[in-house]
């Protein structure tokens, strides 16, 4: 008996050192908790990375670029922004930030506006009020959008507000179209079914706009010190963003469980709306959770020519570590 006890002891020993032993994680969010953010959600609840090993900690963000600058400083380790800003950000003045893993394949930037708004093309824009975030990333893209149609910004009426209000601005009318991103659809139809109105959609993807957008970013300093840690957590992720698309309606669950405020429901439907910018042509072609050097170039065009920035102020290819892609 005393024998049995003692190996109990010893085993119960072990079994609290292995759970002391998880590598705890910072994930940096670059907004408030929604349906693009998620797979981070998800990788909690469902274990995907406490089967790693991994304890993930999560903070809230105001923005690609505040998220950037906190991994840039240490103060998260991984975390979802716009590659476009990691891109800007290193030509402009480098930080110690890359891409590890890319999420959204196909750019989310979108026109939103009333159906009975009588704006039918982008074109229709011209001499209306368009309100937009000042945080947007869509916002450095808009005037490539606008030369399509031979329009530039002083053709529009462009005003800067905060996120929470474009819908309400745009269904009273007192702006004629927003800019958001795709993940903001289910949101604005609900906004605008309360008041017995219907949205359209005019997603800049089928303006020519191709390219890698959200992406998961870690800091060097994280991939320096902890790359086996780093790798863990990567291939954590990408089981999280598989597991949210094949089941948007328990990815919902998992989000409502951990932040009570975000509806299990209306994030469930966003998931299915932004699915394609997901899984579509390029991850056809390329296969899912693959950066390949063709697309990243072609992606740091854009961003120069949205940002006024010459080519080669940037070897895009060092934006992004190809060592911690989950095989």
């Amino acid at each position: 008996m005393n024998k049995l006890f003692k190996y109990t002891v010893i085993a119960s020993m072990m079994t609290c050192s292995v759970a002391m032993a998880s590598d705890k994680v910072t994930f940096q969010l670059d907004w408030l908790p929604g349906a693009d953010s998620v797979p981070v959600y998800v990788g909690i609840k469902e274990g995907f990375f406490e089967a790693e090993d991994l304890k993930v900690s999560i903070s809230s963000g105001r923005g690609s670029t505040d998220a950037i600058t906190k991994l840039a400083t240490g103060s998260s380790d991984v975390g979802n922004a716009d590659i476009g800003a990691l891109m800007a950000a290193r030509a402009q003045e480098h930080v110690p930030v890359v891409a590890v893993l890319p999420y959204f394949t196909q750019a989310p930037h979108t026109f939103f506006t009333l159906k009975d708004s009588g704006i039918t093309s982008i074109k229709d824009l011209k001499g209306k009020k368009v309100a937009t975030s000042p945080f947007s990333s869509s916002n450095g893209f808009l005037p490539l959008v606008l030369k399509g149609y031979n329009l530039t910004e002083d053709d529009i009426k462009l005003v800067k507000t905060d996120p929470g209000t474009l819908g309400p601005l745009m269904i009273t009318g007192r702006t004629d179209a927003v800019i958001g991103w795709a993940t903001n659809s289910e949101l604005f139809k609900e906004q605008a079914a309360s008041a017995g109105k219907e949205i359209m959609s005019m997603p800049w993807s089928n303006e020519g706009l191709s390219l890698y957008s959200y992406s998961l970013l870690a800091s060097e300093y994280f991939l320096k010190e902890r790359p086996e840690v780093a790798k863990r957590f990567v291939k954590a992720f990408k089981k999280s963003i598989e597991f949210t698309y094949a089941n948007p309606g328990k990815a919902g669950i998992a989000i409502n469980s951990i932040v009570p405020e975000v509806s299990a429901e209306s994030v469930s439907a966003q998931i299915k709306s932004v699915t394609n910018l997901v899984y579509n042509d390029i991850t056809e072609q390329d296969g899912f959770g693959v950066f390949t050097p063709q697309r990243i170039t072609q992606t740091w065009k854009y961003v120069a020519l949205a940002n006024g920035l010459d080519n080669d102020t940037l070897d895009p290819i060092k934006a992004v570590s190809f060592e911690y892609l989950p095989e």
